[in-house]
């Protein structure tokens, strides 16, 4: 896992290619098909980037 991000720049960087992760995911998702497991998946990614956001937050506060 890499290192911590306190760029600015980079933080955005990073929720942005997070957000398109999950974005990827929504849009490989077959809903005919779905189950629980895809909801659960997306839910711990957008919690993931929930996480990152408050931390950001704290560290642009600073």
């Amino acid at each position: 896992m890499g290192g911590a991000i306190h760029d600015r720049k980079e933080q955005m960087n990073y929720l942005h290619n997070r957000l398109d992760m999950v974005m990827n995911v929504l849009e490989s998702i077959n809903p005919e098909e779905a189950g629980v497991e895809e909801i659960d998946r997306l839910l711990a990614m957008l919690d993931d980037i929930e996480t990152k956001c408050k931390q950001f937050r704290y560290d642009w506060s600073e």
